[in-house]
């Protein structure tokens, strides 16, 4: 198991006591968040939660309270659960892909965790799932409180065709745990997580992430980025997911979403 940072002990410690609570007030977002939506020409929403206050603002309040499939997203609790169930024995083992053709050339070749989540490797996490298998799975999204917690009984795919749901709301309390070290896991397999979601650091302030995205026929589909930003030793976490009508609008997700924070001094 990897050993804990200094300098993201620091950040654990600062927002351990901000344990996020099951439910965050939500009120609405300033209208110049909701013209950034208008100014990509996507329609969706974005939640910013912070948990010194326990309140959340949302763009489109009611979808942010809307439940869709995790998608790739749901590459964070995989490995979570993982970890802590010795399923993976680090975030850099190297797993198998499986050895059959694949969408994306990148996903075919095996790799560990830390590499696979940069890439979004489907057939890696499907591996992962199938190691946990379900009655683990089903228990610790239950202890996790992840969502609707459900698995159906294809355990290779609950996320990605569902059942399992979250919303954005949801997804910002479990993240605001995870940043903070409080979810019911180990210390170390969270530090472990919170190593291979960063995505960027500038100015003394990091961005960690994940994108997730539930293809539709035809094109497009429901486009995911979510994790938390720190700054000024706060952090605070986020959910952004957008409806897309063609491939090409998933590069969206993140430069909006790090537009939407700089908005609001987040990042």
């Amino acid at each position: 198991m990897n050993v804990l940072k200094p300098g993201l002990m620091l950040a654990a410690a600062i927002t351990l006591a901000l344990v996020a609570p099951a439910r965050a007030e939500i009120v609405p977002a300033a209208e110049e968040l909701h013209k950034s939506f208008d100014s990509a020409g996507v329609s969706g929403t974005f939640v910013l939660f912070d948990p010194r206050t326990n309140k959340s603002i949302a763009v489109n309040p009611d979808r942010a309270e809307q439940r869709f499939v995790p998608a790739s997203t749901f590459k964070i609790v995989n490995s979570l659960i993982a970890l802590e169930t010795g399923a993976v024995s680090s975030v850099n083992e190297v797993l198998p892909y499986g050895g059959q053709p694949q969408p994306f050339e990148q996903w075919e070749r095996d790799m560990s965790m830390r590499d696979a989540i940069a890439v979004s490797n489907v057939p890696v996490y499907q591996g992962v799932a199938r190691r946990i298998g379900k009655e683990r799975m089903a228990t610790a999204l239950q202890r996790l409180d992840y969502g609707n917690g459900e698995t159906g009984e294809v355990i290779d795919r609950f996320w990605l065709d569902g059942p399992l749901q979250i919303s954005a709301a949801e997804q910002t309390v479990f993240l605001a745990q995870l940043a903070a070290g409080t979810l019911p896991l180990s210390p170390e397999v969270q530090q472990s997580v919170r190593d291979i979601l960063l995505l960027e650091e500038k100015d003394g302030a990091r961005l960690y992430g994940k994108t997730g995205w539930d293809f539709a026929e035809g094109g497009g589909g429901l486009g995911w980025f979510v994790g938390w930003t720190e700054k000024d030793g706060v952090a605070r976490s986020f959910a952004l997911n957008i409806d897309m009508t063609e491939n090409e609008q998933a590069s969206i997700r993140i430069p909006l979403a790090k537009q939407l924070l700089e908005q609001t001094g987040a990042w």
